[in-house]
């Protein structure tokens, strides 16, 4: 008897248990059904005329277009330059200041100092040697041609001749490191009265744009004394994210936008892809070399990066505008028949010219609602709020 009450207890507590878990799934069951129909709408044909509700076949096609990138100008380093002096010396003359436009070879300062004179004396010390030793030898060469001549004396003014511009090269070298050319040592042109006088040129055509010294200034050979810019070129450096690097392709021309000339495109190259990606934006850094023509970009300009792609690769594409976006999330109405069209979330890529990519949540042959976009999302909100109250 006893074992008849348990077993009947067991039944009985079995029970409660499947009917209990059955209520459970069947609530949940109800509440992602009444869930699911908050995301679908259903039109008559007379309100789908009203509002204006077309419909378009999605189908993969090759994506081209352009990528919007941001980017800031920055000055091209093969036109920029920092001038200083390889010897120390005291400043005798200051001929430029900011913002002064200067030519390759244009003096821009002279230094005095007593390193510059030595240089300057040695250089005319080793010429003055040479000139006289290639005399000697070029002399004991005619006497050899008359038969007059010693081939043991020949011998010795051609080694002296050697050594002679051996050294003569040597501190030719020497002034040229320096900055200074021949004209600058031979302008005074005796050994007697040495200027120490070191002209300091520019070595680039461009702008000032620093200025670094004052008349009596000792400089030393770390000094930057000007820095020099060159603005006919300059660089963008565009920030592309990490999901659109596979369809950059190769180097080609681009455009540059800024806020500063808005209704003008300055043409460019890209001419570097990074190699690393920033670990906090996820973007890879790609530049440009934009052409500057009459100077009107400033580096530290920000802008945008027009970089063409496509031609080989394909996706789904749809327009700009059939997107929805709420809460940082993106969809679209895909219309499952002629009167019911289902809130699709997708997940979009690169903005191509007015159409946007779609990576996620869209297939070839899927159909959408391509006009009447807005009244769709008005009427999906009004049967929330209902459901809602």
């Amino acid at each position: 008897m006893r074992f008849n009450i348990k077993f009947l207890l067991l039944l009985m507590i079995s029970a409660s248990l499947f009917f209990g878990c059955g209520e459970k799934e069947n609530e949940k069951a109800k509440e992602e059904s009444q869930e699911q129909g908050k995301e679908e709408i259903i039109l008559s044909d007379k309100a789908m005329k009203e509002m204006g509700i077309e419909t378009q076949v999605i189908k993969e096609e090759i994506l081209t277009g352009v990528i919007k990138a941001a980017a800031k100008l920055i000055p091209d380093q093969d036109y920029e330059a920092q001038v200083g002096s390889l010897v120390q010396g005291r400043v005798h003359k200051v001929f430029v200041k900011e913002g002064d436009n200067v030519k390759v070879g244009q003096v821009l300062m002279q230094l005095e100092g007593l390193e510059i004179g030595e240089l300057k004396a040695v250089y005319l010390k080793a010429k003055s040697n040479l000139d006289y030793y290639k005399a000697v030898y070029e002399r004991q060469k005619t006497l050899i041609e008359q038969n007059i001549g010693s081939q043991k004396v020949l011998q010795e003014a051609k080694a002296d001749y050697e050594k002679a511009s051996a050294e003569f090269n040597a501190e030719d070298k020497r002034i040229h490191a320096v900055g200074l050319s021949h004209e600058d040592v031979l302008e005074n042109g005796t050994l007697e009265h040495i200027a120490g006088i070191l002209p300091i040129k520019s070595p680039i055509n461009g702008i000032v744009t620093e200025r670094n010294v004052v008349i009596g200034q000792l400089v030393e050979a770390n000094t930057t004394a000007f820095k020099i810019m060159n603005i006919s070129n300059l660089w963008a450096d565009g920030q592309v994210y990490e999901k659109d690097i596979s369809k950059l392709s190769g180097k080609p021309n681009t455009e540059f936008v800024t806020s500063a000339y808005p209704n003008e495109k300055f043409k460019g190259k890209i001419i570097l892809v990074g190699s690393t990606i920033d670990e906090h934006s996820r973007t890879v850094k790609v530049r440009a070399a934009i052409n500057n023509t009459g100077n009107r970009l400033k580096p530290q300009m920000f802008g945008e990066m027009y970089i063409p792609i496509g031609g080989n690769i394909k996706g789904i594409v749809v327009p700009g505008d059939v997107i929805i976006n709420e809460n940082g999330k993106s969809f679209v109405f895909v219309a499952e028949n002629d009167s019911t069209f289902k809130k699709q979330p997708v997940e979009i890529g690169t903005e191509l010219d007015g159409k946007v990519e779609i990576k996620t949540g869209l297939k070839a042959g899927d159909r959408i609602a391509s006009k009447g976009v807005f009244f769709l999302k008005s009427e999906l909100l009004k049967e929330t709020l209902a459901e809602e109250e």
